[in-house]
């Protein structure tokens, strides 16, 4: 990842418009800062691809849009990687954020970035209507960078997922986590799943019903996998008279991910700009708190006598 980062930062000299992939479900907590670093240090333009709409709520989708439109330098669109339509659309509209680069002399060079599993490998692929980059629904699977050229005024620059490397908020790396943007070495999937039972059931808890057939009204993240678990047969059976069959959480846990993931579950968002907002607020006076309450432990232990 370090060698990585550091190619991108000498390529990005040498590039017109960076097109960063977002996952439409996660857009904010999937968007690396050193992209957003990187582009500001050269004053690149950029053009946010919010790939995997199909999976997405489209009304929070259409909130994200026009939340990076209304930013200086940005254009925003919603995309499935797999519908050639909808590619086709990306080269023109990063030549609207560099319309000085329109010709054989100075063609518009492009660079792809974002982080691991969003779909950069699937849509080079599609812009270049050829196999180009290896796909899979792992995390990482593209290693190096490599240059396209689409035509005599287009060149395009694919990079490997870059990760940062600290999440500084639980909520987004619970979020990548249930996205599959992290490994599953990096996380407990049981811990991840209920995380995301506990947003279901906030927004779209007449999925969670429609899917597995059990009402949520009174009930808690927790029991979301609990449930899902009884519905599917998730059990752990025990060994000799003394021991009772137990749920197998962990199954259920997978169960309640995968729906998510290929969109069987429905169209879901695990973040809006709203709800954005507002966990930045309340991280923020956690902080200002922990700064304050820091400060007056200073203050009273040099007070304290001797």
């Amino acid at each position: 990842m370090t060698s990585a980062r550091k190619k991108a930062a000498e390529t990005m000299a040498n590039i017109d418009v960076v097109i960063e992939v977002l996952d439409a479900r996660l857009p904010e907590a999937g968007s690396n800062p050193l992209v957003h670093e990187l582009r500001a240090f050269r004053q690149r333009p950029c053009l946010k691809v919010l790939n995997k709409a199909d999976l997405a709520d489209p009304a929070v989708t259409k909130a994200w849009i026009d939340f990076y439109n209304s930013q200086k330098g940005v254009k925003a669109v919603a995309v499935s990687a797999k519908k050639v339509g909808d590619v086709a659309r990306l080269p023109s509209l990063c030549q609207s954020l560099a319309p000085h680069r329109d010709d054989n002399f100075k063609p518009l060079r492009m660079m792809i970035m974002g982080i691991p599993n969003v779909g950069k490998s699937t849509l080079m692929n599609a812009l270049v209507k050829r196999k180009v980059a290896a796909v899979g629904d792992e995390p990482a699977i593209t290693k190096s960078q490599q240059s396209i050229t689409l035509s005599p005024r287009q060149i395009l620059v694919d990079t490997p997922g870059l990760m940062w490397p600290k999440i500084e908020h639980d909520s987004d790396g619970y979020m990548l986590a249930a996205s599959h943007a992290i490994g599953r070495n990096a996380v407990l999937e049981e811990e991840v799943a209920t995380f995301l039972a506990g947003i279901l059931l906030e927004r779209y808890g007449t999925l969670l019903t429609a899917r597995y057939g059990f009402s949520v009204q009174d009930m808690d993240a927790p029991g979301v996998l609990e449930a899902v678990a009884r519905k599917r047969g998730c059990i752990l059976k025990g060994r000799g008279a003394k021991f009772a069959d137990a749920l197998d959480l962990d199954k259920a846990a997978m169960l309640l991910l995968t729906d998510y993931r290929t969109g069987t579950l429905g169209r879901i968002s695990l973040e809006t700009p709203e709800s954005r907002r507002a966990m930045l607020a309340a991280a923020a006076r956690k902080t200002a708190a922990k700064v304050a309450a820091d400060k007056a432990a200073a203050e009273a232990a040099t007070q304290s006598p001797g």
